[in-house]
């Protein structure tokens, strides 16, 4: 198929997914052993297998396909197809066997990121999206939520220290909202796609911790960018929002006052 639709993108994005967060499964609260990479960030058999299988699936189906993710790299091919895998996003919190762990595959189509999938193995919660067709939430319409004043937010981050550790945005965040969890990763950023959250913050980003985030953002009606408002998941760093208060979050965001942050 030279020219997929994003129907059938997403379509093998969404089965990838399932199957790649299924078989994480097997190896959940099981006492898997964690290695540690050169960046000294966590890596187990889950995280291997799943991008395998992933990979495996595209392959099948779309051998020409360029690929990247997390555990094996990248794998040339068409430029105008890429997909973005995260096998396991979340790892620290797998080894701790905390189910708010989550599968990504993203896809973007000549440069524009146009298909997203959060899978979360443990919550049996998928959500998922395409470009003009909507996001949804195991099945059914997923929206960002209507809450316009930051006094009524939840703002979520995937670390507190590491925010706090680059500068003073996160604590003028918490000093205005409702409430401020760690409730970190992919899914922060589906509680906001699925009006559960108002704000989702990270200080850090690679490609493939957000190659979903564009697409599931923007089709339920919210906002994902680096913290300067650029919509891309190539950036330094990250934020999801709902629509109301995405620009009010990016000004605090602007006007940051580092701490001489070097990342996590």
């Amino acid at each position: 198929m030279a020219h997929p639709s994003l129907s059938d993108l997403l379509d093998l994005a969404v089965e990838a997914a399932y199957m790649a967060g299924r078989r994480t499964l097997c190896y959940f609260n099981s006492g898997v052993a964690v290695e540690f990479k050169r960046d000294n960030t966590p890596v187990t058999q889950a995280d291997r297998e799943a991008e395998q299988l992933i990979r495996r699936r595209i392959s099948e189906v779309y051998p020409k396909h360029s690929i990247i993710g997390e555990e094996a790299g990248e794998t040339s091919g068409d430029p105008d197809y890429k997909w973005i895998i995260d096998p396991i996003d979340g790892t620290k919190t797998f080894i701790c066997g905390v189910p708010m762990y989550g599968v990504l595959i993203g896809v973007e189509v000549r440069g524009q990121p146009s298909v997203g999938v959060i899978y979360m193995p443990a919550l049996d919660e998928m959500v998922c999206a395409a470009t003009g067709m909507g996001c949804r939430w195991n099945g059914r319409p997923a929206r960002v939520s209507r809450v316009s004043r930051l006094e009524e937010a939840v703002v979520l981050t995937s670390s507190v220290n590491a925010c706090i550790a680059r500068s003073d945005a996160y604590e003028k965040l918490a000093a205005r909202t409702r409430f401020q969890r760690t409730w970190g990763d992919c899914y922060g950023y589906a509680l906001v796609a699925t009006g559960r959250a108002e704000i989702m913050l990270d200080s850090a980003m690679k490609p493939w911790d957000c190659g979903p985030m564009v697409p599931i953002l923007t089709e339920a009606g919210g906002h994902f960018t680096t913290w300067k408002g650029e919509p891309t998941i190539w950036g330094p760093d990250g934020v999801g929002t709902n629509a109301a208060l995405h620009e009010e979050v990016l000004s605090i965001l602007k006007a940051e006052i580092p701490r001489g942050w070097k990342g996590e």
